[in-house]
């Protein structure tokens, strides 16, 4: 829960500056959005789940114009940048506030659903992934971005570097771990690839401005409490500057897996900690009456 609150925190301090500081998370969910192309694949119900701003909320319906469009964040502040986006006479998407991890959706209510970059902030993936499967349709598409494991990788040195054996950069995921996942929530076929992508920065100070106007921080619960001394953090400048070549920029990486995967028909089952576990609908179970 606090790892939630956290995230939930982060990103609304930082919705009134997403807009200008997100440009990478809106790359990122365009490539997503670019793993529709060739497919036929006309969804009725769509669900934009860790909205943010409302930005590919808005590309999704302007995609698939007849469909149904709810995009879901968990921050308030976010939401209110939604609205901006959607517009206020012809609401192009519905908005909701709510948590991936227990989606306020009804089962098989979607036959698309749109996570860019939302999943790292919850808790237990793995949950996300149930519920997930849970609201989705026979024939559903999931589309997931994820930050890799090299994300932020000279930042994470430079920390290592300060305070050896510190937690201070958030843990990622690489694509065989989500792919492993998908596969135990139910989802059939996924599909799995990954960019790397670099940003420079003037100056270190800029890329840690950056991560905090696009509340793109660390929420793990096993980070050090409290706010990082100005002594520290300057340590930690001075270390990047070092680490970069003389009079260069300073220069990040960042690894971003893609998947996509199909929802199972009912009654497929769902390995969890208990076994394999099979649902199905209570409207599916055909009542059969005895004459008399």
């Amino acid at each position: 829960m606090k790892q939630k609150a956290a995230a939930r925190r982060a990103f609304s301090r930082a919705a009134s500056s997403y807009e200008q500081y997100g440009s990478l998370p809106a790359e990122v969910g365009q490539r997503l959005l670019e793993r529709l192309d060739g497919l036929k694949f006309e969804p009725a119900t769509i669900a934009d789940l860790g909205c943010a701003n409302g930005r590919q909320s808005l590309a999704l319906k302007k995609r698939f114009p007849k469909a149904s469009v709810v995009a879901l964040d968990s921050s308030q502040a976010m939401l209110a940048e939604a609205r901006r986006h959607r517009g206020w006479w012809q609401r192009r998407f519905e908005i909701i506030c709510g948590d991936i991890e227990r989606l306020p959706l009804a089962e098989d209510s979607l036959d698309l659903a749109f996570v860019n970059l939302a999943l790292h902030g919850c808790q237990v993936i793995d949950q996300a992934l149930a519920n997930l499967r849970r609201v989705m349709r026979p024939g559903g598409l999931v589309l997931l971005s994820v930050p890799g494991l090299d994300t932020l990788k000279e930042l994470r040195q430079a920390w290592q570097q300060v305070e050896a054996g510190t937690v201070r950069v958030m843990p990622f995921t690489d694509a065989q771990r989500l792919g492993s996942a998908l596969t135990q929530a139910g989802f059939a076929e996924p599909v799995l690839d990954t960019d790397w992508l670099k940003t420079r920065f003037d100056h270190p100070s800029s890329l840690l401005d950056s991560l905090k106007h696009s509340g793109f921080i660390n929420t793990d619960p096993s980070r050090p409490r409290g706010l990082t001394h100005p002594q520290r953090l300057q340590r930690l400048i001075q270390r990047m500057m070092e680490n970069s070549a003389p009079g260069a920029h300073q220069e990040v990486t960042w690894e971003f897996v893609y998947a996509s995967a199909w929802a199972p028909d009912h009654g497929q089952p769902l390995r969890t900690g208990k076994g394999e576990e099979a649902s199905v609908p209570v409207s599916r179970i055909g009542i059969r009456q005895r004459g008399p």
